[in-house]
């Protein structure tokens, strides 16, 4: 059977041990305890900034992974390697969407036009909405006030489409029929754009260099 002390007999009994043991015998008892609490503090603490540093190395690691995960988009009928690492979209990918943006925002009629700018607008930033937007409007305009204009746009084959990690540049060829006048220009089309989780944004629309009509 087990005997518990009570805190008297215990106190009691710590007299009775140190009885007949010089002063600094008590001292040396209470240093002793001291080191031993400070040790296991110590270790503690060790144990506390061991765990933290194992929950950042496991958040680095999730991070990393999730960076590196592959999103695999494939529109119905198409093929190749159209996909996004992270933030970086293969080149198939690439060279898809700029196709799909050059036929929406570069060959219209006063008929397709607005449908096709509410679809190319659908994947403008936000913090580029409005500008885009302008720009499309100012495109209605001239249209309603020119039913019979027709824009066509033509990626050129012999000239290489560019692609950095936020602008993707078109040479291309416009052919502009109004009235039963042709005309034909060439220049660069460029597109500005940003992949945010996964998914790509159109951040800038411009046309460049279009001063020399082609005959």
């Amino acid at each position: 059977m087990l005997d518990f002390l009570s805190p008297q007999d215990h106190h009691e009994t710590e007299e009775r041990q140190l009885k007949g043991k010089p002063s600094s015998f008590g001292i040396h008892r209470y240093l002793q305890g001291s080191a031993n609490l400070f040790e296991e503090n110590r270790l503690l603490k060790v144990a506390i900034v061991g765990l933290f540093g194992i929950t950042a190395v496991l958040g680095l690691l999730i991070y990393t992974s999730n960076q590196n995960q592959r999103t695999v988009l494939v529109p119905f009928g198409a093929g190749g390697d159209l996909y996004v690492t992270g933030n970086k979209p293969s080149e198939g990918y690439l060279r898809t969407v700029t196709r799909n943006i050059v036929s929406l925002a570069g060959t219209y009629s006063a008929y397709s036009a607005d449908r096709q700018f509410q679809e190319l607008l659908s994947i403008v930033h936000p913090s580029a909405y409005d500008q885009v937007r302008d720009g499309l409007n100012q495109l209605l305009d001239e249209l309603a006030d020119n039913p019979t204009l027709s824009i066509a746009t033509y990626i050129r084959s012999d000239q290489p489409v560019t692609f950095t990690n936020s602008d993707i540049v078109v040479p291309v060829e416009k052919v502009r029929v109004i009235g039963g006048v042709i005309r034909k220009f060439r220049g660069n089309l460029r597109i500005g754009y940003a992949i945010d989780n996964g998914r790509f944004w159109l951040t800038r629309l411009t046309e460049e260099q279009f001063d020399a009509d082609v005959h």
